[in-house]
C-alpha cells in the first residue's frame, strides 16, 4: 500500500491519477502522471485550438469554386429546311420534265451542306429523301427541334410560262396580289395528296391563323425575306416585286420566323433549266447562306434565336 501524503490530500491525489490514467488510456498511450500533467499545464490555449483546426481541416478539405476565366459560347441557331413536295406528291412539273421535289430536295441539301460547313448554324431537314409529310407536320418538325428559323424551298409553275424569276413569301391573311393567291392556294392543296384534309383552309381560318402569328414573328421573317432578296439581287433573276406575302398554310407558326423561296418557276424553260444545274444551286444556296449571315448578325434577331 503507497503512503500517505505528508498533506493529508492522499484521496484527492488518488482522483487526479485515476483521471490521468483515463485520458490517457483513452488515446491507446501509457504517459507518466506527471508528465500528463505538464503537457496539460503548459500547451498554450491558441496552440491547442489551431491544432484542432488543422485537425479538422485534414478530415474535411474545404473545396474552392475555380475562377471564372470566361464565359460559354451561345448555343448556334438552329435552321430548319423545307424542301417542297415529296413522295406522292410531286410538286410542279418542268417543261422537260422535271418534278419539283427533286429540285427542292437537291437545293435543300446544298444549302444544309454550305451552312453547316460555315460552323455558324445547327440545320435540320423535314425531309432528306422522297416522303410525303403534310403541311402542318413540317412546322411541328420544326417546333420539335426549337429552330430558330424556318425556310420551306420551292419551284413552282405559273400558268403564264413566260414568268420567271426568284421570289420571296411572308405569310398574311391576305394575299399581295392575284398571282401570289394562285400560287398560295396551290401550295395549300399538297395535302390532298395525304387522302383526308388535315386542315381548313377557308378565308376565316386561315385569318385567325395569320393573327396568331406574334409581331416579333412577324418582324423576323419580314427581315429574312428582305435579306434575301438583297443577296439574290446581284446574282439570281428576281420576280418584279420579288417580296410578297400570303396565306401559305407552312408559314403559320406562331413563334418561328417562316419564309417560303421560289427558286424559280418550273413553268419556264430557262428557270428549270437553271434549277436542274447543280453551278446553279450552289448560288442559290451561296447567296441565302449569306442572307442568313445578315440576318442573325442583327441582334434582335440573335436574341430571338438563342433565347
Amino acid at each position: 500500500m503507497p503512503p500517505s501524503r505528508p498533506d493529508g490530500n492522499d484521496a484527492a491525489a488518488r482522483a487526479g491519477s485515476l483521471a490521468r490514467r483515463t485520458v490517457v488510456g483513452g488515446l491507446g498511450l501509457w504517459v507518466p502522471g506527471v508528465s500528463v500533467a505538464r503537457t496539460l499545464v503548459h500547451t498554450p490555449a491558441h496552440a491547442a485550438a489551431a491544432h484542432h483546426a488543422t485537425a479538422t481541416h485534414a478530415a474535411h478539405p474545404v473545396l474552392h469554386a475555380p475562377a471564372i476565366v470566361g464565359r460559354a459560347a451561345p448555343p448556334r441557331p438552329l435552321i430548319m429546311l423545307d424542301p417542297g413536295h415529296g413522295g406522292k406528291d410531286p410538286g410542279a412539273i418542268g417543261i422537260s420534265g422535271t418534278y419539283e421535289k427533286h429540285v427542292a430536295e437537291a437545293a435543300a441539301s446544298e444549302l444544309q451542306r454550305q451552312l453547316e460547313g460555315s460552323g455558324r448554324y445547327r440545320v435540320a431537314m423535314t425531309r432528306a429523301d422522297d416522303r410525303f409529310i403534310p403541311l402542318e407536320g413540317r412546322v411541328d418538325i420544326a417546333h420539335s427541334h426549337k429552330a430558330a428559323l424556318f425556310i420551306s424551298m420551292h419551284a413552282d409553275a405559273l400558268v403564264d410560262r413566260g414568268v420567271r424569276g426568284a421570289s420571296v413569301y411572308t405569310l398574311a391573311a391576305k394575299a399581295s396580289d392575284r398571282q401570289t393567291a394562285m400560287l398560295a392556294q396551290t401550295e395549300n392543296s399538297a395535302d390532298r395528296f395525304g387522302g383526308p384534309r388535315v386542315h381548313a383552309d377557308s378565308p376565316e381560318v386561315q385569318e385567325i391563323l395569320a393573327s396568331l402569328v406574334t409581331e416579333e414573328t412577324r418582324h423576323g421573317a419580314a427581315h429574312m425575306a428582305s435579306s434575301i432578296v438583297s443577296s439574290f439581287r446581284p446574282r439570281i433573276g428576281l420576280l418584279q416585286h420579288p417580296s410578297r406575302h400570303a396565306s401559305f398554310v407552312v408559314l403559320k407558326s406562331a413563334d418561328i420566323p417562316s419564309v417560303l423561296v421560289e427558286m424559280g418557276f418550273m413553268s419556264n424553260r430557262m428557270d428549270e433549266a437553271a434549277l436542274r444545274q447543280a453551278a446553279h444551286r450552289m448560288v442559290v444556296a451561296g447567296a441565302m447562306v449569306q442572307a442568313i449571315d445578315r440576318y442573325f448578325a442583327t441582334d434582335s434577331m440573335v436574341t430571338h434565336a438563342t433565347g
